[in-house]
């Protein structure tokens, strides 16, 4: 029998691509969840903040309801140590910032658009992604 765990990845893939069109659609602007994110945190989106809560609440209630009605997947592939989920989260909230975007923006928008930004910086988080992942796993005989 074929493995269909890759059809997970393509229905999620979906809707965020069309969460992002209907985004663009009915705002105008692009669907960047760090920028989003970022903009509540630092407070440079005062004058769009109950958007910006609806959609980060929008990412915890959406991943919950799933879990909720089709239980919790058996394998995650996920550490069991918070710490090191911890310091990977702070990692890629830093990079974000640094590179000016997110895989939401820079990869589902930025290269649907056809943004040589968006794909360049695409190719090099996927690139420095891959690395690390190497590279940790030489070091320290996988995570």
């Amino acid at each position: 029998m074929i493995e269909l765990d890759w059809i997970w990845g393509l229905i999620g893939g979906l809707i965020i691509g069309c969460g992002a069109a209907v985004y663009l659609l009915g705002n105008g602007r692009i669907m960047g969840a760090s920028g989003i994110l970022g903009g509540l945190v630092d407070g440079t989106g005062r004058n769009l903040r109950v958007e910006r809560m609806f959609f980060v609440a929008a990412l915890v209630i959406a991943p919950a309801i799933l879990i909720f009605f089709s239980g919790r997947p058996a394998d995650t592939n996920l550490t069991g140590n918070v710490l090191l989920v911890a310091i990977a989260g702070l990692l890629v909230g830093a990079g974000t910032r640094i590179g000016n975007g997110c895989t939401s923006g820079h990869g589902v928008c930025g290269i649907s658009r056809l943004s040589p930004r968006g794909i360049v910086s695409t190719l090099i988080y996927i690139f420095a992604g891959a690395m690390m992942v190497v590279g940790l796993r030489a070091i320290m005989g996988g995570l």
